[in-house]
C-alpha cells in the first residue's frame, strides 16, 4: 500500500465521505489520490440527518423521505405550513455510507483503510497521519477528527444536543405522511430545553425523536422511558412496534474551532461546521465541502475559504448560547417565541444563514429584549481568558 497521496480524509462519516463525493464531481480532481482512514466500518444505521434544501443536492437519490408541510407545537399554540421553497428531507446514515462506499470502490486512486490515527502534524509542504506507527503522507489531510478537546475561554458556553429515537410501526394509521412535526415542546421541561419531533414515513411507520439541549447527558433509563411518555402521552400511541433505534451527542458551543492548521484542513464539527445554537451540521458540510473543492481546483490553499457559518450567525448563536445557558427563561420559550410568531420559512433561512440582516432583527425581536441586548453586549465587551472545558460527550 503506497504511503503517499494527494490528499488524507481522517474520519470516514459525513464530513469525510461528503468532501470525497464533491471531489469526485470535479473533473480536475476526480483522479486525484486519496486515503481515507477511520476506526471503524461503517455497516450499520446508526444516525439519520435531516436538513431542508431549496433545490435537489449531491446525495438526493438517497434521500428516504421528504416533506413540504411541518408542524410545531409549544404551550397553548400548534400551526403547520407549507415551507415552500424548502423541502425538508431525511437520509438515513446507512443508505449513506453505502452509496458513498460503492462509489469509492470504483475509484482505483482511492483507498480506504481501516485503522486508528495516532497523530495528525503538518509541515512546509505536506500534512502526515500515523497510525499502526505508519506515516501516512500527503499534501493535505483534511480531518474530521478532534485528537484532544478544546480548551474553553470563561465566556464561553459548551452545551449538548443529545437524543434518542426510534423507528415504530403501528397497526392502524395514525401518522399523517405529508407533514413532519419539526419541533413539540409540548414535553415536560425538567431535565431543561426539551422537544420531540415526528417524521412520518408511511400512515403507520414514524421516526420519533426526543431531544434535548442542555449541559449534561441522561441515563439510558432517562432517554428511554423521555421518549415512551412522549409517544404514549403527546402522540397518543400505546400500541406500537419499535424496529430500530438511534441515539447521539452533538456539541452547541461557541468555542472557535480551528479551520486550519498548515496544511492540515479540519473539517464537520471539528472544523467549525456546526451551528452553535442548534447542532445543524449536515448542511453546512455541504456548503464547506463545495467550497473546499472550489479552492484545490483553483490551486488556492484551501484554508483561504471564507467561514462556512458567516460571523453574524455565529455572533447570534454566541448570545443564544449565552441565554440558554445563564438565565432562567426556558428555552422551549425562546423557539417558541419564533415558531410562534414568524413563519416557519423565515425561522428556516434563519437557521440556514441564508437571511438578510433585517429579517434576521425580526426573527431576534421575538425574543425578550432585555436578556437578549444585556447578553449581546456581554460577548461584545467579553473578557478574555481561558478555562477548562466541561466533562461532556464527545466532540
Amino acid at each position: 500500500m503506497q504511503t503517499h497521496y494527494d490528499y488524507i480524509i481522517a474520519g470516514s462519516g459525513a464530513a469525510g465521505l461528503s468532501l470525497v463525493m464533491h471531489i469526485l464531481q470535479h473533473k480536475k480532481l476526480a483522479s486525484k489520490s486519496i486515503l481515507i482512514i477511520d476506526k471503524n466500518t461503517k455497516t450499520k444505521n446508526d444516525r439519520t440527518w435531516c436538513f431542508w434544501q431549496k433545490e435537489a443536492g449531491l446525495f438526493e437519490s438517497i434521500v428516504y423521505k421528504s416533506w413540504d408541510s411541518l408542524k410545531v407545537y409549544g404551550a397553548g399554540f400548534e400551526k403547520q405550513e407549507k415551507i415552500a421553497p424548502y423541502t425538508y428531507k431525511m437520509i438515513r446514515g446507512l443508505d449513506f455510507y453505502t452509496h458513498c462506499v460503492n462509489a469509492i470502490r470504483h475509484q482505483p486512486n482511492i483507498h480506504i483503510l481501516t485503522d486508528t490515527v495516532q497523530s495528525i502534524t503538518t509541515s512546509a509542504n505536506q500534512a502526515a497521519v500515523v497510525a499502526s506507527n505508519i506515516t501516512y503522507t500527503a499534501t493535505y489531510v483534511f480531518s474530521s477528527i478532534l485528537l484532544q478537546k478544546p480548551q474553553l475561554l470563561p465566556h464561553q458556553h459548551y452545551l449538548l444536543q443529545h437524543f434518542k429515537g426510534a423507528v415504530i410501526t403501528t397497526t392502524t394509521p395514525t401518522f399523517t405522511p405529508k407533514a413532519a412535526t419539526y419541533m413539540d415542546f409540548r414535553v415536560s421541561q425538567h431535565h431543561g430545553t426539551t422537544f420531540g419531533y415526528v417524521l412520518p414515513i408511511t400512515e403507520t411507520k414514524a421516526l420519533v425523536e426526543y431531544t434535548l439541549f442542555t449541559k449534561n447527558i441522561l441515563t439510558p433509563e432517562e432517554y428511554s422511558n423521555g421518549l415512551k411518555s412522549y409517544i404514549n402521552q403527546q402522540l397518543g400511541i400505546t400500541n406500537y412496534t419499535t424496529l430500530e433505534e438511534e441515539q447521539g451527542i452533538i456539541p452547541m458551543t461557541d468555542y472557535a474551532f480551528k479551520s486550519a492548521d498548515g496544511n492540515i484542513l479540519y473539517i464537520g464539527t471539528a472544523g467549525g461546521n456546526t451551528r452553535g445554537s442548534t447542532g445543524y451540521t449536515f448542511s453546512y458540510i455541504q456548503k464547506h465541502s463545495k467550497a473546499l473543492v472550489t479552492a484545490l481546483a483553483a490551486n488556492a490553499h484551501p484554508a483561504s475559504i471564507k467561514p462556512t457559518i458567516s460571523r453574524r450567525a455565529q455572533f447570534y448563536d454566541k448570545v443564544f448560547l449565552s441565554v440558554l445557558a445563564n438565565t432562567k427563561v426556558q428555552g422551549s420559550s425562546l423557539f417558541t417565541n419564533m415558531l410562534q410568531n414568524k413563519k416557519i420559512t423565515t425561522i428556516l433561512s434563519f437557521l440556514d444563514d441564508d437571511n438578510n440582516f433585517v429579517n434576521d432583527i425580526r426573527v431576534i425581536l421575538c425574543q425578550p429584549k432585555s436578556i437578549f441586548i444585556k447578553a449581546a453586549l456581554q460577548k461584545i465587551f467579553k473578557q478574555k481568558g481561558k478555562s477548562a472545558i466541561p466533562q461532556t460527550g464527545d466532540v
